[in-house]
């Protein structure tokens, strides 16, 4: 029988579960959970996507995933495919790392959200000498929240946790958090939690949450960028030997893979003289250039995501 289609829709925010096949670990040591987190790190940085918690266990893992409109099977299944590759050279094997595809659920409630924040911050309370002390977990977003340890991957936004509480300074967040983590401990399933969570969602609150758009038409991108930077958009596109088209070349290029959704076979379609390995290289280009505050690019992505939404 064809599995189920996953749920998906524009404004959702996901509990995503990555579990490993049966007859291994996901992570056999410390180095393979922080390639993992790289890996989270580089993909919501490049695809406009936000981590809002995490726990590494060693056969399987949690993500409070909010894709900001981004597709989450194509942003799970580059990490994924990412670390895959990473561990099966480490290790010198062949095959499948994860069972089956990832678990997915939407969130659509403030309580459900609550729920799953508290459900994955309690993770670690199963392994010896964290029961109670689940904050000093290293490979839990818990110990972030808290303030008890840095972000060292600059990983986590904790903005939409903390508008749901209503409470926007650091140091009471993190008592009141703390409390809350520690009373849904052993609520148990997440039906009996989310009946008791009613009095942790405060008063109206705004999270400064932007979902992006992400369905943008390939044509009318690179026809506005065209026309904003006043370069001729089919000889640009076409010509890719000209070294003052490279940079062009490469923020159509990301812009269609982070605002249209398109793969890099779709981005060659609409690009011309672009094979796939040549596309991957120029998002990683374009992407550079807005992750070095490029000011002409970085206005121009901002400018693209409120002028065409």
């Amino acid at each position: 029988m064809p599995r189920k289609a996953r749920q998906k829709y524009p404004e959702a925010i996901f509990h995503i579960i990555c579990r490993s096949v049966s007859e291994i670990l996901l992570f056999r040591d410390d180095s393979d959970k922080d390639y993992y987190l790289s890996l989270l790190k580089k993909y919501s940085d490049k695809l406009k996507c936000c981590i809002y918690a995490y726990c590494l266990m060693d056969n399987h893992l949690h993500i409070h995933l909010d894709p900001k409109g981004f597709d989450v099977s194509k942003f799970m299944q580059c990490i994924n495919i990412s670390y895959v590759r990473y561990y099966n050279m480490k290790y010198q094997r062949h095959g499948p790392v994860f069972q089956g595809r990832f678990e997915s659920r939407i969130l659509d409630t403030d309580e459900y959200n609550l729920a799953v924040s508290a459900y994955i911050h309690n993770n670690p309370h199963s392994i010896e000498g964290y029961c109670g002390k689940e904050e000093n977990y290293k490979y839990s977003s818990y110990g972030i929240y808290l303030g008890i340890r840095k972000d060292f991957h600059k990983l986590i936004d904790m903005s939409f946790v903390m508008g749901l509480f209503s409470i926007y300074n650091r140091e009471d967040f993190a008592k009141k958090y703390f409390s809350f983590v520690s009373h849904q401990r052993d609520v148990g399933s997440f039906k009996e939690l989310k009946k008791k969570l009613s009095s942790y969602v405060e008063n109206e609150y705004v999270s400064g949450r932007r979902v992006i758009l992400r369905s943008l038409s390939p044509s009318k991108v690179i026809s506005f960028i065209s026309s904003r930077l006043m370069v001729s958009e089919r000889s640009s596109i076409a010509l890719k030997a000209k070294r003052r088209f490279l940079e062009f070349r490469a923020f159509c290029a990301y812009t269609l893979r982070v605002l249209c959704g398109l793969g890099y076979k779709e981005i060659c379609d609409n690009m011309y003289n672009t094979t796939i390995s040549n596309c991957s290289r120029l998002c990683n280009k374009g992407y550079e250039l807005l992750a070095n505050k490029t000011p002409v690019y970085s206005k121009l992505f901002d400018e693209l995501i409120t002028c065409m939404a």
